[in-house]
Order: C-alpha cells, then structure tokens, then sequence
C-alpha cells in the first residue's frame, strides 16, 4: 500500500494549511514497478508473505557467497602455489551439503502450504464462469437467473485507444466489468473455446490457466471493494495483448442492484 500526504491550502481565516494523509491502493500494472500490487484477498497476502520469507533467505545466501568470494579472492589474489596441497576436506563438504538442504527445505515448506491453500476452494457463496476467447473474456453469473429463465451472461472487450475517456486506462479498461460483491467467497471456474488463456488478476492472488476442455477453479476473498485489473498470462496469440480484465467489487446493497439491472 502507498502512502500519500497531500496538502490542502484552505481559506485562511477559515483555517492553516493542513496535512491529510491519504492512502491510495495499487491495484493496477504500473511503469517500472518492482514489488508486487496490493493484496486484497487471504491468497494474495499469503504469496507476499512467501515472497518476502524467500528473499530473506536468498539475502542470506548473498551475503555468505559474496563474504566467502571476497576472502578467497583477497587471500590468494598473489598466491601462485594457491592449489599446490589441496586435499579433500570432509568438514567443509558436509557444510556445503547441508546448509543449502536446510535453506532449501524452510523455503519449500511455506511454498507447498500456500500452493495448497490456494488450491483449496470450499462452500463458495456465488460461482462465476470465465471463458477465454481470441482476443476478448466472456463471463457467466450461473447462481443468478433473468425473468426470462437465463443465467446473466456477458462479453468483455478492450476499450480502443481512441474511445478512451478521461481517468481509463490504456490497454487495461474494458467495456463490461465482472463485478461481485466484498467480503464473499466466489469461485470463479475458467475455461477457453479455442486456444489455452490464462485468467490473471494479481490483486487477487489469482493466476489460472483457461484450458480448452478442461475446468479450472479458482477462489477468491475479496476484503476491500475497489476496481482490480488483470490481462491473459498466455501467450494466445496476435492479439494477446488485448484482453485485459477489469474487475469491479462492491458492496452487498450496490452489487444487488447491479444484479437486478442485469437481470431485465
């Protein structure tokens, strides 16, 4: 999460200047990004806390290789005979053996309990159906039905760079959105008609492959509402690029409502 502070001036016989701190979410690609985007579902935050887990060990190996090659070259820099009487040394091989079995068994613990975990998808509230298609996503409400008798089914394509309006975002906005409600639990089965997708939302900690023929499935927490964007993580094509994912997440109150506009 990136922290802003902002400054008002205001009136000055209504009050000072003021200092408003204002949080602002990442939840979209930006240029030149190094760290991951903000959580914002249990999974999400469990791939952070493993990446974190791992780069202290990976500092740690740094740290010793980098120490170890500089007295190496420091001591035997000038040294000609520096080979001359090496022999085998038991102590130093069991220690090269063992100390990366143990950096790697505490990094792969953690990583088979989060794979697991994210893997696990219990008693959803609501299932969404996404199809991949070349080069567009197609989604279906199956829980929910029309008056008519039919699930709410849509399309979602990329909105061209000259439609852009002002505040969208280039190669990220779409002109329908999958929109859920906060704090549910919602599966999201994915599939593709044609070619292999995949249904990334890096927000979400979600990252599946749409497979033609097959049924993936995928869960997600959303625990703050807010808009999340994702593109296919598959190469699928010419037009790869231009099916991105915008998701949208509500509340209860305003997502009904969206429910009965999408129902007529």
């Amino acid at each position: 999460m990136r922290m802003l502070s902002v400054q008002f001036r205001l009136i000055p016989d209504i009050c000072d200047i003021k200092l408003i701190k204002i949080m602002i979410w990442l939840d979209v690609p930006t240029p030149w990004a190094i760290r991951f985007q903000d959580t914002a579902t249990p999974n999400s935050e469990g791939i952070h806390e493993l990446y974190d887990h791992i780069m202290y060990y990976l500092t740690l190996i740094l740290g010793l290789v980098s120490y170890l090659l500089y007295v190496i070259i420091k001591d035997f820099k000038n040294n000609k005979f520096a080979y001359k009487y090496i022999r085998h040394g038991q102590t130093i091989e069991i220690v090269w053996t063992l100390f990366p079995a143990v950096i790697l068994l505490l990094i792969a613990f953690p990583s088979f309990i989060l794979l697991y975990l994210c893997d696990e998808v219990l008693t959803p509230a609501m299932t969404i159906k996404v199809i991949g298609l070349q080069w567009y996503w197609k989604y279906e409400y199956s829980d929910f039905v029309s008056e008519t008798g039919e699930s709410i089914e849509f399309e979602s394509y990329i909105i061209p760079d000259d439609l852009l309006e002002e505040g969208q975002l280039r190669l990220l906005d779409t002109d329908t959105s999958i929109v859920v409600p906060v704090d549910t639990h919602i599966r999201f089965v994915v599939t593709a008609n044609d070619v292999i997708h995949c249904f990334t939302i890096p927000s979400l900690g979600i990252k599946i492959d749409a497979t033609p023929g097959r049924l993936n499935q995928v869960s997600a927490l959303i625990q703050r509402t807010g808009v999340y964007y994702g593109q296919c993580s598959e190469l699928c094509g010419v037009n790869h690029a231009l099916m991105p994912i915008k998701l949208e997440c509500v509340s209860i109150s305003d997502f009904i409502e969206w429910l009965s506009e999408a129902a007529e």
